[in-house]
């Protein structure tokens, strides 16, 4: 259940101004009913300033009219008008401990999945165009040392986005006409 902004001070406001039982505003709020009770024995919250859920839009007078009225009925949070927002895909933070693992991630990209564009790797794995050349022409710092190494596996990316991306990168070869790439072999374990 979605608790409304600010609990505790919500709960001083709906035990100053309105007659609900101390249960429906902890259902309400999130709480216990004894720490709604504890708030208007004035033991928790002093300082607190009540938060009012009606001016805010987190409830309707109508609501709390028709809880007072009902000791058995409960409150209930009014709908956003706020829009939430996009969760924004792609390029993240990378841990320290997990960059130096980023090349290997590129290598495998550019060796099993030829068909994404420089931009979609680098969106995927949250690197540069540049680092992703310098890994494709093995100009890169430490080339010997990069052994392609699938980036779902080393957490650097999820399943769901690479098989978004490679998606799309099909999509769009099929629209200029051009072959798609058969799927990458599973990867085998290498013995020691």
């Amino acid at each position: 259940m979605t608790l409304p902004l600010m609990p505790k001070a919500t709960a001083v406001w709906l035990i100053e101004k309105t007659a609900l039982t101390f249960t429906q505003i902890a259902d309400f709020c999130g709480m216990h009913p004894l720490e709604v009770q504890a708030i208007a024995d004035g033991e928790v919250a002093q300082g607190i300033v009540g938060y009012d859920p009606v001016a805010n839009s987190q409830l309707t007078a109508d609501d709390i009219r028709r809880c007072e009225a009902n000791p058995e009925a409960r409150l209930r949070l009014a709908a956003s008008t706020i829009p939430t927002p996009k969760k924004l895909k792609g390029a993240r933070y990378t841990p320290v401990a997990k960059r130096n693992d980023r090349p290997d991630g590129i290598a495998f990209l550019l060796r099993n999945y030829p068909q994404l564009t420089d931009a979609q790797i680098a969106k995927l794995m949250g690197t540069t165009k540049d680092t992703i050349q310098k890994v494709r022409d093995r100009t890169h710092w430490n080339s010997p040392n990069i052994k392609p190494r699938d980036p779902v596996i080393l957490g650097l990316c999820s399943q769901t986005d690479l098989h978004v991306m490679v998606q799309q990168a099909n999509d769009r070869l099929a629209r200029e006409g051009q072959a798609v790439p058969p799927p990458p072999p599973p990867e085998t374990e290498e013995a020691a």
